[in-house]
């Protein structure tokens, strides 16, 4: 029997290991394992992954609900293609890819447990209005920002209902790279994560 492509049960897949192309959205390793734990996955969930890019969130949420299923949703033919390999590469079966627009794309998806967003292509509060109406009881929203627009607009969205316990964190990471002799940090992009509860009995 072969051995899995990660075959850890800790998310954090390195950035390298996917298959990825030029401007094509990759959420890196360590804001990977944030969202991902933030997002509290269960083996058994439905959970969404809204621009979903490169797949890497997809991906890794698959691994971790290995007796559910995940929705990658994306629009764009070459990140598309991108998922298709690496849903490929990484052996993940539970995961499948819907291609289109959000919110219309996810209107006919079954019940999500759990709502990951990383692209809203300026359609946010649209977005989310849908969601609220497919997260089942006690399902956990979580939305990426890098720009403060985002920030500011997912915060006053997920700030009143039907949303609750709204939390919000910044992580700022700065890897250490090869200089010649030397290894000198290099930083990240900062993201903002908001995670809020919701959903319907």
């Amino acid at each position: 029997m072969s051995e899995k492509k990660w075959p850890y049960l800790t998310p954090g897949i390195r950035d390298e290991e996917f298959h990825q192309g030029r401007n094509i959205p990759l959420t890196k390793e360590e804001v990977r394992v944030l969202v991902l734990s933030k997002t509290r996955i269960r083996e058994d969930q439905v959970i969404y992954d809204i621009g979903a890019g490169t797949g890497s969130i997809s991906i890794e949420s698959a691994l971790l609900a290995q007796k559910g299923r995940v929705y990658a949703i994306e629009r764009n033919p070459a990140a598309l293609e991108l998922l298709q390999k690496n849903k490929e590469l990484f052996k993940v079966d539970n995961l499948e890819i819907v291609e289109g627009n959000a919110p219309e794309s996810i209107e006919g998806l079954p019940g999500a447990d759990r709502i990951i967003i990383g692209g809203s292509g300026g359609k946010l509060e649209k977005i989310l209005e849908v969601c609220a109406s497919k997260l089942k009881g006690k399902g956990i929203v979580t939305v990426t920002a890098v720009t403060m627009n985002t920030l500011a607009s997912a915060q006053s969205l997920l700030d009143k209902e039907p949303w609750k316990n709204l939390q919000m964190v910044q992580i700022s990471v700065n890897r250490a790279e090869k200089a010649g002799k030397f290894k000198i940090f290099k930083a990240l992009n900062p993201v903002f994560i908001l995670t809020a509860e919701g959903g319907f009995d």
